[in-house]
């Protein structure tokens, strides 16, 4: 992804969802695609799909959306990642 992109992550919120990894790409890649970005929404699930782990996982997700809480999103996101795990 390149730099430019990385100032305009949409919000997502992922922080209370379904855990499940299947879930949380799919929830991250429809929020890219409403705020225009089709070719990230695809390139993350490659990206996502191609990681040896549920944080790496995660880890690719966050680069390419601010993941926030479903119920707070000022929540501190760090505290809600490990919710996820």
């Amino acid at each position: 992804m390149n730099n430019e992109n990385s100032q305009t992550k949409p919000d997502c919120p992922l922080i209370g969802e379904n855990g499940n990894i299947f879930n949380l790409v799919g929830i991250a890649s429809k929020t890219l695609k409403r705020n225009g970005l089709s070719e990230e929404a695809s390139e993350m699930t490659a990206k996502v799909f191609k990681s040896g782990s549920y944080e790496e996982a995660l880890g690719i997700i966050g680069e390419y959306v601010n993941i926030t809480s479903v119920d707070e999103p000022d929540e501190d996101v760090e505290m809600g990642l490990e919710e996820l795990r």
